[in-house]
This record gives structure tokens, C-alpha cells and sequence, in this order.
């Protein structure tokens, strides 16, 4: 095996650098997931809340409501 300078092999700082890579990852998706309240929200949902905010009526709310199921 080579070794570098009498150091040891570049593979395990590959290897390290690897897995604190996955940890950021890991952890950026941790905190995306808890700062979004752990839960995404559909398009009937979306559109349940604009109702019940009152920004649209039943019938466009129907109206959108087949669109979304077609």
C-alpha cells in the first residue's frame, strides 16, 4: 500500500469527509423539516384553509376542488 509521507493512506480522510458530509446533510434536513413544522402541506389543504380564511366562497372552492381531483 502507498503510504504519504509516512502519514498513512488518503483513504480514511476520504472516508471522513464523507461521513461529516452525510451528517450536514442529515442534520440541514432536520432543521428544513423543523422549521416547516415537520409536515408539507397539500393543495386540498391549502385550498381548505383559503376557505375557511374566507379569501374564496363555496362554489369557487368546488369549483377548484373538481379541478384538483381530476
Amino acid at each position: 500500500m502507498h503510504y504519504m509521507h509516512g502519514y498513512g493512506s488518503i483513504w480514511p480522510m476520504i472516508g471522513m469527509i464523507i461521513f461529516l458530509a452525510g451528517l450536514i446533510i442529515i442534520g440541514l434536513f432536520l432543521v428544513s423539516n423543523y422549521v416547516s413544522g415537520g409536515r408539507k402541506k397539500d393543495s386540498l389543504g391549502i385550498l381548505k384553509e383559503r376557505l375557511a380564511k374566507g379569501e374564496i366562497d363555496e362554489s369557487e372552492y368546488e369549483r377548484l376542488k373538481s379541478i384538483l381531483e381530476e
